[in-house]
């Protein structure tokens, strides 16, 4: 029933919006109410949310992917930076041309060497890049002229074109290409972005906002919107409070309590959309002290399994999101075709956890209620981000329930730049984590896959490997019919399951916030913010600060262009 629940509510993504015909483009601005500041703002490089999508805003993709999400050939995309491409008869190639209209917001155009540029870039490993461990079947880029991209493939494969396509959003070589790899993250380039998307970067202030400002001459015309501002808020409480007090116009993942407070104020509307993010808590099965020995604790599965069977994920969930998330199945999410409902789960069963513990040798022999080995007590610590309440609520509750198990856990909140650090570097125990995946359920790859745990700061935080899992994922991917795919998948999730790298939290309902006098074109499943472009304020219904100009231009106006 929960799944059937579930589906249904994804039937209200295309029921959002207005009806009639939109204005042309009127201005109007957009301010969203987030807890925490981006990482940085680099396609591929960044690991929050807000990064994200800032970057999706800025930046533009070869083609873009339809509310579909379908992935399989390239009937699902419509084009971006290429107005058109071109099969080779073997489809071992594809020859992308680009929009000759196309430019960055510095005012240079767009050329083929940009995208042959970002796919090096993204392959090289002393950048690290997350995208790098799906990009193993293009082989290479060219460019023969300037207008003309060509990506080969090592295999023909059902989503080639994704891969080409959605992976890597196109990067201006000339900003970049004397810069090492390595020291991309540290580069005043990654906190003012330049690219050739929508809306083009205007300033990043650290704890109080980013803000992007249409770009009026873009090759696709100007959006509907003139601004779209990030109010950066410390922590949760103070993010939601900001868009109930009318002091922002949009707020992502409201909770239960929050729904209630919504509903009393008629200016407020409430939306679920399709979701493609589930939360878990990580453990690192490698010593944070030393990467080529195992985790001290952790290295050993049936410990692992044993601390999975003491939790109660039901309990959990229902606690922190009430009946606006389900518990999570894997490293997968309910909306992918290829996910089975019905995967099975380490059971909960406190019981059974504990003697699996007291055969481990986990013993409590001095009567403190935390049992130990050879002298050392179950304790470790748990890494959460403290701006997110959902995370820091459901860290207290999955520390009550190991303490009943005997195991002592101590609960770390952090601010998000130094859990991520800690990540990078793993130098942790066990973290919660949460990954909103891609259109592509082989985005598993990047972040449970063997490639993700090796690769310099590849995104497997928990350095989880496993030979099985890994090929299960390939051939799944390789699979040209639906039922083959569903099924190598299922193994796969399975094969993780049982090795239990993590314990599968929950697997959130989009539910989000927004102003009535916001105008929502669409709200694409696997990224809500995809259509902002689209999105528009009537005249009648703007208030002050829509009619404001943007802020002082950042250097992306140096080369003399326009400004809304």
């Amino acid at each position: 029933m929960a799944a059937l629940r579930f589906a249904g509510l994804l039937v209200v993504v295309a029921c959002v919006g207005t009806e009639g015909p939109p204005p042309k483009p009127s201005g109007g601005t957009l301010v969203i109410s987030t807890a925490g500041d981006p990482d940085l703002l680099i396609p591929g490089l960044t690991a929050s949310i807000q990064g994200t999508q800032i970057t999706d805003l800025v930046h533009d993709r070869l083609a873009d992917i339809g509310d579909s999400l379908n992935i399989i050939g390239d009937g699902g995309f419509t084009p971006r930076l290429a107005d058109k491409w071109t099969w080779a008869r073997d489809s071992l190639s594809i020859a992308f041309h680009i929009d000759e209209r196309a430019r960055w917001h510095d005012g240079r155009p767009v050329r083929a060497d940009d995208v042959r540029f970002t796919f090096d870039s993204n392959k090289d490993t002393t950048l690290a890049s997350g995208v790098g461990a799906l990009l193993t079947n293009i082989d290479s880029v060219t460019s023969p002229d300037s207008g003309t991209a060509v990506f080969w493939f090592r295999s023909r494969a059902p989503q080639q074109f994704y891969d080409a396509v959605y992976l890597m959003p196109i990067m201006p070589a000339h900003l970049w290409r004397d810069i090492p790899p390595a020291a991309w993250r540290a580069s005043p380039n990654a906190r003012a972005p330049i690219g050739s998307g929508q809306f083009r970067f205007v300033r990043w202030t650290p704890r109080g906002s980013v803000e992007l400002a249409a770009d009026t001459l873009n090759y696709h015309g100007a959006p509907k919107l003139s601004r779209v501002i990030w109010s950066l808020a410390p922590d949760f409480t103070t993010a939601v409070t900001r868009f109930l007090s009318g002091e922002t116009d949009f707020f992502e993942g409201l909770r239960p309590e929050n729904v209630s407070a919504v509903a009393k104020q008629p200016q407020l509307r409430i939306a679920h959309t399709g979701g493609l993010g589930y939360s878990f808590a990580q453990f690192n099965l490698r010593d944070p002290a030393d990467r080529a020995r195992p985790h001290a604790l952790f290295g050993d599965r049936e410990l692992r399994r044993a601390l999975t069977m003491a939790v109660d994920r039901g309990a959990i969930v229902r606690s922190v999101y009430d009946s606006l998330a389900l518990p999570a199945l894997g490293p997968t999410v309910r909306m992918y075709p290829t996910t089975d409902p019905d995967l099975p789960q380490l059971p909960f069963d406190l019981a059974r956890a504990q003697q699996l513990l007291d055969s481990l040798g986990w013993r409590d022999v001095n009567g403190d209620g935390v049992r130990e080995r050879n002298g050392r007590p179950l304790q470790f610590s748990l890494g959460v981000p403290g701006s997110s309440a959902a995370r820091v609520r459901m860290a207290v509750l999955l520390q009550e329930q190991l303490r009943q198990a005997g195991v002592k856990v101590d609960v770390d909140q952090l601010d998000f730049p130094v859990l991520i650090d800690r990540m990078r570097k793993r130098t942790f125990d066990m973290m919660i984590g949460n990954w909103q995946t891609q259109a592509s359920p082989g985005g598993v790859r990047q972040s449970w896959g063997t490639q993700g745990s090796r690769a310099r700061n590849g995104l497997n935080y928990g350095s989880y490997e496993s030979p099985a899992f890994d090929a299960y994922i390939d051939s799944a991917l390789a699979a040209t019919e639906i039922r083959q795919r569903r099924a190598l998948f299922t193994k796969a999730y399975e094969t993780i399951i049982q090795d239990a790298p993590a314990i599968w939290l929950a697997e959130p309902i989009p539910t989000l916030g927004y102003h009535s006098r916001l105008q929502l074109a669409h709200m694409r499943p696997d990224a809500w913010w995809a259509h902002v472009p689209e999105w528009w304020i009537p005249a009648d219904k703007r208030i002050p600060r829509d009619n404001a100009p943007p802020a002082a231009p950042s250097s992306a106006d140096a080369a003399g262009r326009k400004t809304p």
